[in-house]
């Protein structure tokens, strides 16, 4: 059996577990995160779902509001030393997730890591272009039938995190997106889809068009007033779609650290590998091929026309 089941056996004696997304979730973190509760709860187990950061964007509020989801900031949870964690859609050790108080026993991923060695129960898919694909897996796996606002949820996710099925997508994931299609709210799926920027987003997207830098189909811009890490992925994706564009580099300062966003549909070039060599010594990085995110945590380090210098190496510009 899998991961979940070894969950259940393990830990189904534990007062609760405690889900934790990576830091500033998306929305396939959150529906992720949604559907293992939602499974464990079937099977007997109880959990909690928290996060480090904030909720970012208003068509995730929406989604949790309109699906229920129940998502608690860490800090307002009181974690001790003997409560187990799951972590979905992230990885220990990563600087995307808090190591927060408490002992994490399992990792459920699909991005390009490598879980710590202390951590007894790993399922880390990189084929999967979406976490919330491989948390369909395992209600398949038990048989389970899947509720209709977890359906929704999981397909919001699929969609978010390969961009409506273009990016980095696998068999697994299309699987998942047609087996969820009758079970899910289509109509407030498409509305959360549809509507995921607001007017207010708008200077942004001014900023970039105003500043991008672009030099052999490689764009670059940075944000010295700051950008969430959310809008930056989406300006990267709208930059992504000039034709003149295969690979984007976005990055703003935001409370002393600077956060990166990366975007590539160069199948010579692998996003993750880029920015974890280009900001090896001042910062992280990882992801996939395709879709990457990194940050310095301190900005004095970060000088913009010395971090491109390093971006432009790595690709060989």
């Amino acid at each position: 059996m899998g991961i979940v089941h070894d969950l259940v056996v393990t830990y189904g004696n534990e007062e609760l577990l405690y889900i934790q997304t990576h830091d500033y979730p998306d929305h396939d973190a959150v529906s992720s995160a949604a559907g293992l509760q939602e499974i464990l709860r079937r099977l007997g187990v109880q959990s909690r779902i928290i996060f480090e950061g904030d909720i970012q964007r208003d068509s995730l509020r929406k989604m949790i509001h309109d699906l229920d989801i129940s998502i608690a900031r860490s800090c307002d949870v009181e974690l001790e030393a003997d409560h187990k964690i799951v972590i979905v859609d992230g990885c220990k050790g990563n600087k995307n997730v808090t190591d927060l108080i408490g002992e994490e026993v399992a990792v459920i991923d699909h991005h390009q890591v490598k879980a710590a060695d202390d951590v007894p129960f790993v399922d880390i898919r990189p084929d999967y272009g979406a976490c919330a694909s491989i948390i369909y897996t395992y209600f398949r796996e038990f048989e389970l039938e899947i509720p209709r606002k977890i359906a929704t949820a999981l397909m919001i996710g699929i969609n978010m995190d390969t961009a409506l099925l273009t990016r980095n997508v696998g068999e697994a994931d299309v699987q998942a997106y047609a087996d969820l299609y009758p079970l899910a709210d289509i109509r407030l799926q498409n509305t959360l889809l549809r509507n995921y920027i607001q007017t207010k987003d708008l200077e942004f997207y001014r900023y970039a068009i105003n500043n991008v830098k672009i030099e052999k189909a490689v764009s670059f811009c940075y944000f010295p007033e700051g950008c969430n890490q959310n809008l930056l992925g989406i300006l990267g994706d709208f930059l992504l779609s000039l034709e003149e564009i295969d690979f984007s580099i976005l990055c703003a300062k935001n409370k002393g650290k600077v956060n990166f966003s990366i975007r590539n549909e160069r199948p010579e070039w692998n996003a993750a590998l880029v920015i974890q060599n280009a900001l090896q010594g001042i910062g992280f990085g990882g992801g996939h091929a395709d879709m990457a995110g990194g940050i310095i945590h301190d900005a004095s380090l970060f000088d913009p026309a010395e971090v491109y210098a390093l971006f432009a190496r790595e690709l060989g510009l």
